[in-house]
């Protein structure tokens, strides 16, 4: 298609390229867009309720172009990206936090009020409206409650967020617009402002845009499609998307006499009141004790308390059975337990196994592998943290063969559903106006 072609000629010729993303480029990964064929609003308007999507919100991976947007990044050809959108794709894919603004939050951060310290979560906030959540600033010397962070209507838009997007819309020499109906104001104005600037803005949506004229180029289709013929076109490759989880493990016991009473926990590394969101259930068994009955854990924070006897050691398997939207059924942990004798501390390097982890998921293109990042131990506690990778997409720019999540996000729970849907039914949308 010539419009690809040249989209990608400007894009090659760019010095400062920046992208301004709205709904429709999370749409392929099962969210709803608004205006959309499909989108809340267009339905809604129609009679026709909410709209279904088909995966969980907090396991929705990201799409083609959100992967495309990271290789850019990474090349040096992208500089910064200003997404309206609340889903956390953007930072999930892998998007430097610096190199990104979220003008109307993100459904799974939390912020200190006083530090402005950020807190990104493997589960959806709580709350919306910039409201207080249950979990408090890990700082010793704040412990301030944190906040949310995505804005109600009648919220401003964040200023550090609004500054630096106009800054970097001045400073462009090309604006691409992806996915956006570009008509919430203010922020649809930003790309405008490059204009003043000499430079250029070029429009991907699916519909028209009330600033289609003062586009450069314009082109109407699919996100997707259209990504994926520019980075064929630039010859880059698509990365391809790997999640990984954690968890925490924690075995604490106490003697009594010759016996001993121990408890095992399974939470989240965010504390026990974050849920751990990829995990259904967690099946205990004994292999090498059948005298020690097995059982399966089934609601959080999970727990299991048992007595054995203080000389005799025991193998313990742990099987973590992933929710729907994870990229594989289960994963395990095996732990040897011996408490008469204490275990050595050790510190891995977490971006080390991290990437060790995302290379071997990548060659061997599926989910479940496993590494353990630390193990603390005291007289009569340990404790240990576990990386999981839960989901490995790959991307296939020529025909767009990208794997589908399962399942379905769109439930009552969601706060997205309530950051979408807070309209009467049969009603207009909200004002286009946010602040």
């Amino acid at each position: 298609m010539v419009q690809i072609e040249e989209l990608a000629v400007m894009i090659r010729k760019s010095k400062h390229l920046v992208v301004f993303t709205g709904a429709g480029i999370s749409t392929s990964s099962g969210i709803p867009d608004f205006r959309g064929p499909k989108g809340v609003w267009t339905l809604q308007r129609s009679g026709k309720g909410v709209p279904d999507a088909s995966l969980p919100f907090h396991r929705a991976v990201p799409t083609l172009t959100h992967m495309a947007l990271v290789e850019l990044e990474r090349a040096g050809v992208l500089k910064f990206v200003i997404s309206q959108n609340v889903d956390s794709l953007h930072l999930r894919s892998g998007l430097p936090r610096e190199k990104l603004a979220e003008l109307h939050g993100n459904s799974f951060m939390e912020i200190c009020p006083c530090c402005k310290a950020e807190y990104l979560r493997d589960f959806e906030i709580e709350t919306i409206g910039l409201k207080d959540t249950p979990r408090r600033c890990s700082d010793k010397n704040c412990g301030t409650r944190l906040k949310d962070t995505v804005l109600d209507w009648e919220d401003a838009l964040p200023p550090e967020e609004m500054n630096s997007a106009k800054e970097q819309c001045l400073a462009a020499d090309l604006v691409l617009c992806l996915g956006t109906s570009l008509q919430i104001t203010p922020a649809c104005n930003m790309p405008l402002m490059s204009i003043k600037n000499g430079g250029k803005v070029a429009i991907v949506n699916l519909q028209a845009t009330p600033k289609d004229k003062k586009a450069s180029l314009v082109i109407h289709g699919l996100v997707d499609k259209v990504i994926a013929g520019v980075m064929c076109i630039l010859n880059l490759r698509i990365p391809p998307y790997v999640r990984i989880d954690f968890i925490q493990l924690s075995l604490r016991h106490t003697v009594k006499k010759k016996c001993v009473r121990w408890t095992l926990r399974v939470t989240s590394i965010h504390g026990l009141r974050a849920p751990l969101s990829f995990l259904r259930s967690i099946e205990v068994s004994f292999p090498e004790r059948p005298d020690m009955k097995p059982v399966v854990l089934m609601e959080q924070p999970f727990s299991l308390q048992r007595e054995t006897s203080m000389a005799r050691a025991f193998f313990m398997l742990l099987t973590l059975n992933f929710s729907d939207g994870c990229g594989c059924s289960s994963s395990s942990i095996e732990c040897h337990v011996d408490f008469q004798k204490q275990k050595e501390n050790f510190f891995r390097d977490r971006s080390l196994v991290l990437q060790e982890l995302k290379c071997a998921a990548e060659r061997q293109c599926r989910a479940g592998q496993q590494s353990i990042l630390e193990r603390q131990s005291l007289a009569r506690a340990e404790t240990s943290m576990h990386a999981f990778v839960t989901n490995m997409v790959s991307y296939d720019a020529e025909d767009l063969k990208v794997a589908k999540p399962r399942g379905t996000w769109m439930d009552s729970s969601s706060n997205l559903t309530k950051r979408h849907l807070e309209v009467p039914t049969g009603g207009s949308p909200p004002p286009k106006k946010l602040k």
